[in-house]
């Protein structure tokens, strides 16, 4: 149910610049955090199933998960967080502070162009 919200926000999104640039939308990038709870498959069905019929209708819809973003609290370096090895890349310390989860966004939109 939630992927079908967020694929109606798309569409309503994605919809609006078409008809701003007035051209035919053929791709679609969105990126999420790793903690988000997008079902990639579901989304991608949701869209097509309500973009029929639409501007939209037969675009790409290419979805980006983020990792999650860590900072160390002895150097201050910012890091990948990777489960198999949980330290700092740079100084190798364990202490450090989890980064909010990177929010779900509509990056880029391709359009056919006559």
């Amino acid at each position: 149910m939630h992927e079908t919200m967020v694929a109606e926000s798309l569409l309503a999104t994605i919809s609006a610049e078409s008809t701003k640039q007035n051209a035919k939308p053929v791709w679609a990038k969105i990126s999420c955090g790793t903690l988000n709870t997008i079902n990639d498959e579901i989304l991608r069905f949701a869209f097509e199933t309500i973009a029929k019929g639409t501007l939209c209708e037969g675009m790409r819809l290419e979805i980006e998960h983020k990792l999650i973003q860590c900072k160390c609290r002895n150097c201050g370096e910012t890091f990948d967080f990777e489960l198999c090895r949980p330290k700092c890349p740079k100084c190798e310390s364990e202490e450090f502070d989890l980064l909010p989860d990177a929010p779900l966004m509509l990056e880029e939109i391709e359009f056919e162009t006559e």
